[in-house]
């Protein structure tokens, strides 16, 4: 089995460097889909009350004949969920639907910065944690001045940051903050427009020096940045080739060339955290 490496917090909490991305992969499909990726060596499923499988993720995951407490099960708290007490009741609502006795990490999944409550809702996930129906608690899509505002008022860092990251938007800037404050990041499409960038030259020529596919490499990109990347696959084929991509080491030119494909237009939406606004 792949041996995948970890990442590490400010609090001591670790994540592998692979996990699966659950978007789209819903029903009895989706839930063969997660017991197929734990059976694979996954330990880090991701999901979101948004993505409406969260039912089938826990199905998933009670399937599998891993031990529950090897498995770290992510979902995202949505947009008008933010106010307290709709916050409150969304985790527990999740924490129901994925049949848990608690979630492993709990992310607001936008700050949706124009209602301003997300320091509302980061203080519900405060509680859940402090209640224990919640082990770790996170963000996702937020900037360094939603991060400081929401410790700030708090008292509360959090460990996680889930945020577009792949080469054509490759957020250095954002990368270096959070190394700095302890945060891991995560990488939500972490293959960015696929199709486009794996014809890329530079990673064709990459993936060719390593004998892998430009997926892996792409991967394997994330992986010597210190991101934690999150692909969806639903065959196993796909599953076992995406994490395999923990182990392959790329030397800092090839790292440096891919990060060089960046964008100034490279998110893949209109996705920009300071005006997005999810429901």
């Amino acid at each position: 089995m792949t041996t995948v490496p970890t990442f590490t917090a400010h609090n001591g909490f670790a994540l592998p460097a692979i996990g699966l991305g659950t978007y789209a992969l819903n029903g009895d499909v989706g839930a063969d889909a997660v017991a197929g990726g734990i059976g694979a060596g996954y330990r880090l499923i991701d999901t979101a009350f948004n993505y409406e499988n969260e039912g089938s993720v826990g199905r998933g995951v009670a399937a599998s004949d891993v031990d529950r407490s090897e498995i770290i099960v992510t979902t995202k708290l949505p947009g008008r969920h933010h106010a307290s007490a709709k916050a409150r009741t969304s985790i527990e609502e999740s924490r129901s639907r994925l049949g848990l006795d608690a979630t492993d990490l709990h992310l607001i999944h936008w700050p949706n910065p124009s209602q301003d409550e997300y320091v509302q809702a980061w203080a519900a996930l405060v509680d859940a944690q402090a209640r224990g129906i919640v082990r770790q608690i996170g963000v996702s899509n937020f900037l360094p001045e939603h991060l400081e505002r929401i410790e700030r008022e708090t008292g509360v860092r959090p460990v996680v940051n889930q945020i577009e990251v792949h080469p054509y938007f490759p957020q250095e800037e954002q990368l270096a903050y959070h190394r700095e404050h302890g945060i891991l990041t995560e990488a939500w499409s972490p293959l960015g427009r696929a199709k486009e960038l794996l014809d890329e030259a530079v990673i064709h020529e990459v993936a060719a020096a390593h004998g892998v596919t430009p997926a892996q490499t792409v991967l394997a990109w994330h992986v010597a940045r210190g991101t934690v990347s999150i692909p969806k696959a639903s065959s196993r084929e796909h599953q076992e080739a995406n994490l395999a991509a923990a182990e392959i080491v790329l030397d800092d030119a090839e790292v440096s060339a891919i990060t060089a494909l960046g964008r100034p237009d490279g998110r893949l939406f209109d996705g920009d955290p300071r005006t997005h606004e999810e429901s």
